[in-house]
């Protein structure tokens, strides 16, 4: 199974850190964030990676080259020219670079989830996803939990079928609509996560975050 790692945002939230540097490559607990992406996804038997990239994409490209620095196969999807597509629109243009069934993770999230290479989706689901508890800027959550009544919110990560995409035009599309099609036709799984998990979207919560690692 092949992994990509979403690195194609523009970093608004984050600036000014983000205006010479690429969100995924701003530094918590001594490392680029994309690299503790990477390492994991390696760690858990990952060897291909996929990563898009727009806004400064140049600059993570010319960090983490081919990837054989970190003991694994990377290939780019490039949006530079384009501008971001947005999530659904930059799976759909890097879809000949994954596996039939991929796993897809946020570029600006830190979490200790066990990624699983032999993932295999149920028949006839297009998508699983990983829901956490509601922070405190989402309280009302997203996606209904399996067996439950309750919307948690999602993580960031999930496993996905290349038929999710079958047929969708090239262009900027936003992934929402699509997972929120998906789980009302019942072809979308779920599954809730406790362990560690953080949204790096502002400058603070990143500076909190490279604390809590650094100690």
């Amino acid at each position: 199974m092949k992994a990509i790692i979403l690195s194609a945002g523009l970093g608004t939230r984050m600036r000014p850190l983000t205006n010479q540097t690429p969100k995924p490559l701003l530094t918590v607990g001594g490392k680029p964030l994309i690299v503790w992406h990477i390492e994991r996804l390696r760690d858990a038997g990952f060897q291909d990676i996929v990563i898009n990239v727009a806004y400064l994409g140049y600059k993570i490209i010319n960090y983490l080259k081919n990837g054989s620095d970190y003991g694994v196969n990377i290939e780019y999807s490039d949006e530079q020219n384009e501008g971001a597509l947005e999530t659904a629109g930059g799976i759909i243009k890097a879809l000949p670079l994954l596996s039939d069934t991929f796993l897809v993770i946020n570029g600006d999230i830190w979490t200790n989830y066990p990624y699983n290479n032999r993932f295999k989706l149920p028949k006839n689901i297009l998508a699983h996803l990983v829901l956490i508890d509601n922070p405190p800027h989402n309280p009302n959550g997203d996606f209904i939990l399996d067996g439950t009544d309750k919307k948690y919110t999602f993580s960031g990560i999930g496993y996905y079928s290349k038929e999710l995409f079958k047929d969708l035009k090239y262009g900027k599309r936003a992934l929402a609509p699509l997972l929120f099609q998906a789980q009302n036709n019942n072809k979308l799984t779920t599954e809730y996560f406790n362990g560690e998990w953080y949204d790096i979207g502002t400058p603070q919560r990143l500076e909190s975050l490279d604390k809590k690692l650094k100690n």
